[in-house]
């Protein structure tokens, strides 16, 4: 529900009742995981995706049911891997669904909806059963019902996993901030990244210190654009704990020696996830030999990411952002970067950081 919130609130401030499916349980492979939504309008227009595409058009059959009565409804796609198949689901595996209708009335919706598309850290709590069936409640909240059910709920929304306690069950969705990526340098390169980071679903800065370079003509999709000295601005950050998580990637891509060593030292020096640089081999080692000189370590360095990007064999400033985000995620997930086809077991690791959907919980309720 929370991934969909820029769509949502507008037919929802227009007065509009939206019907929404979220996925509340998993058996083996699905395309999406627990909390995974999609909404349909008093228009019929349907919004996100629960399945990408197998099981989609029962779930608009259902949601099309809520919308005309506002009964909260469950259902199951999938039983077995043979069935599962039959009813469309390509992965062979097993969703339980909730569809329950939204209302411009309910506020706790409304609220977390208006703090998602902030881009703000969000967790709420989704009745699946008894007189709570479809209601959305402020985790928080839920405290005053069961001390230790507020805990709970955003334990298994950060660790997708289920949490169980006497009552009614509660299905916790949990929506992070985006993560960031800071670009040091307002080349073409730069510009390449941040396009293709944005739709990747990084929330981008782009930092140069150059005001010729660093503007918004240049980076439409960037979130923001800081005309700064790179190596300040990082440094900043630093001292801003809550600006950086473990999800936070430094890319630095300005190839001027005088920004890149020192901003190569403050983002080393930083608590994130992924510090990566453009650059030859020869260059690569002579910023290292520059870096030690400045007293990085050697352990230190070997959090570089540098040449920066997947071996993919491309060499436009397209294809080089498309290898660098390819190397920014699977280091988030302590993938290979190798191809699936040669892999085995799920194809969807679980997430090495906080997700952005939630897992059930049950607590109890009056």
């Amino acid at each position: 529900m929370l991934e969909l919130a820029a769509q949502l609130l507008d037919p929802l401030a227009a007065g509009e009742r939206v019907a929404v499916v979220t996925v509340t349980g998993v058996a083996r492979s699905a395309p999406r995981g627990l909390g995974a939504s999609m909404a349909v309008t008093a228009d019929g227009s349907v919004i996100g995706s629960i399945s990408g595409g197998c099981v989609e058009g029962d779930a608009i059959v259902i949601a099309n049911a809520v919308l005309a009565d506002g009964t909260a409804r469950s259902a199951r796609f999938g039983f077995s891997d043979e069935r599962a198949h039959a009813a469309g689901l390509a992965c062979g595996g097993e969703v339980e669904v909730l569809a329950y209708a939204l209302r411009p009335s309910d506020e706790e919706a409304v609220q977390a909806l208006r703090a998602a598309a902030r881009d703000e850290r969000v967790t709420v709590a989704l009745g699946l059963g008894g007189s709570h069936r479809g209601v959305i409640a402020d985790a928080a909240a839920l405290e005053r019902i069961d001390p230790a059910a507020a805990d709970a709920l955003i334990a298994a929304a950060v660790l997708s996993e289920t949490a169980k306690l006497a009552g009614d069950v509660w299905l916790a969705v949990s929506r992070a901030p985006r993560a960031r990526l800071i670009i040091v340098g307002a080349g073409e390169h730069a510009a390449a990244l941040c396009r293709v980071a944005t739709a990747a679903g990084f929330a981008v800065t782009v930092c140069d210190p150059w005001p010729l370079l660093a503007t918004s003509e240049r980076f439409p999709e960037a979130s923001e654009i800081v005309v700064a000295d790179p190596s300040e601005y990082l440094v900043s950050l630093a001292a801003d704990p809550g600006s950086i998580d473990a999800r936070t990637a430094v890319c630095v891509l300005s190839h001027d020696e005088r920004i890149d060593i020192p901003a190569l030292h403050a983002a080393l020096g930083m608590n994130v996830g992924f510090v990566g640089a453009m650059g030859a081999r020869s260059t690569v080692a002579q910023r290292a030999t520059a870096l030690r000189d400045r007293g990085v370590s050697d352990g230190d360095l070997a959090r570089l990411h540098s040449p920066l990007g997947l071996d993919l064999g491309g060499a436009s400033p397209e294809e080089a952002a498309v290898a660098a985000v390819a190397e920014i995620i699977a280091a988030r997930y302590g993938s290979s970067g190798a191809p699936l086809r040669g892999a085995t077991g799920p194809i969807h690791a679980r997430p090495l950081a906080e997700p952005e959907a939630g897992a059930a919980a049950a607590c109890s309720a009056p």
